[in-house]
């Protein structure tokens, strides 16, 4: 199966935007950027839609959703809009209990330690999956030929905040039930990929023209860990989507000496955090795939001439590889200036493409 006839990458609405042809190696009109968490807390315009409704009830209502999508597309004139979501809304879907505490993160109301908790996991269905169809349904008519980028958490970041219970700055419990019960591992991650999977596939087949699959906590690991008990779940999420022909992003923190792996899942682009110069992570995957990224979010409060110099390197050091969009090494902090990112923007788009 692909995607339909009149769906936007088909019928050529966002098939030559720079973005997609950066993502396939081709040389774009100009220089693509968007930005991790360009919807969100940094914008006023969010904050006061936001106001008095929950986390996971703005991405569960399908007009919410759309218009946090396409406030930063309307502010920054970003090459892509990233679909308006959180990472453990399959869980919430499937009727997991889990909900988003303010200043703390995701929290499950009982975490999942063994192999019958793995077992009692209710199964997320086509249906409840309606929410995210409309939601990116309404966006897409909306954005025109800037194309939108569907998401979701990579199944170690799933089962890492399910095992925990709620973020962890180690993740020790994830890790230990790899080794100390890895049938149960693998019956989770398994679990985490097919919700995934399913959800990247309903942004997908409504009209969002890409797929980023985020790995928060993959940095985590060592990469003996990520090749044995990570990398098999995250391949089984994206053969979810595999037969759409969208192309298909990954991207981790902290995992500059999991890259190669991180490509081997199968996938076109590979997104960089800000620790590797986009230089050296091309020379490590040998120009195999675009690069996206990476931009330190620290130096975006710096003063204008530090940040624009190191804007510019970032653009030099991704001209090495096949193609480059530009990003965030990270999602944009919640204190950003709205103008500042604008500004960035419009100096990424002065700059012309590298070929």
């Amino acid at each position: 199966m692909t995607l339909s006839a009149t769906h936007p990458l088909t019928d050529g609405t966002t098939s030559e935007s720079p973005l997609i042809q950066s993502y396939l190696g081709r040389t774009p009109s100009r220089r693509p950027v968007w930005f991790m968490r360009q919807a969100g807390r940094s914008l006023p315009e969010y904050r006061a839609l936001r106001e008095g409704t929950a986390m996971l009830d703005a991405c569960l209502d399908p007009a919410m959703a759309a218009e946090i999508t396409l406030q930063p597309v309307r502010r920054h004139d970003v090459d892509a809009a990233i679909f308006f979501s959180d990472i453990v809304i399959p869980l919430k879907l499937a009727g997991v209990d889990v909900d988003i505490v303010p200043g703390v993160g995701p929290v499950l109301g009982s975490p999942i330690r063994n192999a019958a908790d793995i077992a009692a996991l209710p199964e997320l269905t086509d249906r409840a999956l309606n929410p995210i169809r409309e939601a990116v349904a309404r966006t897409v008519a909306e954005l025109g030929s800037t194309p939108l980028i569907g998401f979701a958490g990579a199944p170690f970041t799933l089962a890492a905040y399910m095992v925990e219970g709620r973020p962890s700055r180690d993740h020790l419990g994830p890790r230990t039930m790899m080794h100390a019960d890895p049938d149960a591992w693998r019956a989770l991650t398994e679990w985490a990929a097919d919700a995934s999977g399913l959800f990247l596939r309903a942004q997908l087949e409504a009209g969002a023209s890409a797929g980023q699959l985020f790995d928060s906590w993959a940095g985590s690991l060592g990469l003996d860990d990520y090749v044995e008990h990570v990398a098999p779940a995250s391949s089984r999420a994206l053969d979810h989507i595999r037969d759409l022909g969208a192309p298909l992003v990954h991207f981790g923190t902290g995992t500059s000496e999991l890259l190669v792996a991180m490509r081997d899942v199968g996938v076109d682009v590979v997104g960089v955090d800000y620790r590797l110069p986009l230089d050296e992570a091309n020379r490590r995957l040998g120009g195999t795939v675009a690069l996206q990224g990476n931009i330190d979010p620290a130096l975006l409060s710096a003063p204008w001439e530090v940040l624009e110099a190191h804007v510019r390197a970032v653009l030099e050091a991704g001209s090495s590889a096949p193609g480059h969009v530009v990003n965030l090494g990270h999602g944009v902090p919640p204190d950003a200036d709205p103008e500042v990112l604008t500004r960035v923007v419009s100096l990424i788009h002065s700059v012309p493409p590298s070929r």
